[in-house]
């Protein structure tokens, strides 16, 4: 992807995606600029310009956006359980700021709007398995609603200001700088307390599938989809395949070569039984795969928790002293 002098703003730069989109884009020679809260990892962004600010700062945002051709958008400080908690909180936190930020985003120039959405969200309780970006969308979370809200508003403005933009439906990333703050990441929150020895809650029977997609494949579709020229607006970003959480469980006990003390607990309402995504879209009309085997990317995982496992448990007594 050449970049032509042409600026970058990564949303939410600086959290697990957007971390790792950052460091991809610097890597290939472009200009970026990574917007959002300091994290434990920002400093991983070198080469990046990094503005600290809120989503909802009007005056931070319009900064962070003047200039820029492509925004990717990555920024949403809610998970499906907490979102249905404050439905009312999670429309001011997410959707009003997103509608904000696509009026600054007309008002300053920028081109395109690259969205990441939610493949596990979007379907609710699919009727298709795999899931294709045609089935109806019947949310079962407020989170989902949010996300399906914010893709419409970005097709509204593609017809009434002629917005460019791209929405990738993007099922269950895992992989280096994921540390499930938000109780969101349930192969981060597997390992760390793996590592450290500490029970890892499993809601359900551990029957519950999902489709997992390594960190690496989500940022080549994020980078196609900043550039892409087809008729097509939505994609799915998964692997394909669906395995149990179940599964998930016995592939880390593989890997770490010992059994993991697991704390069963009653499953939840917005844990939709099976969530698959066909990715045969992207495949033909983005030019992306999925690269990576789950097993290497939960090898990977593993390996960077390892390397870093100190410095996240240091942040996380801070937080609580």
């Amino acid at each position: 992807m050449p970049s032509n002098g042409r600026l970058f703003v990564v949303l939410g730069g600086g959290g697990f995606l957007g971390i790792n989109l950052t460091r991809r884009l610097v890597a290939a020679g472009h200009r970026v600029r990574a917007f959002g809260h300091a994290g434990l990892f920002t400093e991983a962004c070198a080469g990046a310009e990094f503005r600290q600010g809120d989503f909802s700062d009007r005056a931070a945002l319009t900064d962070a956006l003047r200039g820029a051709e492509i925004a990717f958008h990555l920024v949403h400080s809610t998970v499906p359980q907490t979102a249905n908690l404050d439905i009312t909180g999670d429309v001011k936190e997410n959707l009003i700021p997103s509608i904000t930020f696509l009026d600054l985003a007309v008002e300053v120039g920028v081109k395109r709007v690259v969205f990441l959405s939610s493949g596990g969200t979007i379907y609710g309780r699919p009727l298709q398995i795999p899931t294709e970006e045609t089935a109806s969308t019947e949310p079962i979370s407020a989170y989902g609603i949010s996300k399906l809200a914010i893709e419409k508003y970005l097709a509204l403005y593609g017809e009434l200001f002629g917005l460019e933009y791209r929405i990738l439906r993007v099922a269950n990333p895992f992989g280096p700088f994921q540390v499930a703050k938000k109780k969101q990441g349930l192969l981060a929150e597997i390992i760390f307390r793996a590592l450290g020895r500490e029970p890892i809650e499993v809601w359900g029977d551990g029957s519950v599938v999902r489709d997992f997609v390594y960190v690496d494949d989500v940022t080549d579709a994020l980078e196609l989809a900043a550039v892409h020229t087809g008729g097509e607006h939505i994609f799915n970003i998964g692997s394909g395949i669906g395995r149990s959480v179940r599964n998930v469980l016995a592939t880390v006990e593989q890997l770490l070569g010992r059994k993991l003390d697991i704390a069963w607990k009653a499953k939840r309402a917005v844990d939709v039984p099976v969530s698959i995504l066909s990715v045969k879209r992207a495949r033909e009309k983005l030019g992306w795969n999925p690269k990576t085997s789950f097993e290497s990317g939960v090898a990977q995982t593993i390996a960077w928790w390892k390397e870093n496992l100190d410095t996240v448990v240091g942040e996380a007594h801070i937080q609580k002293s």
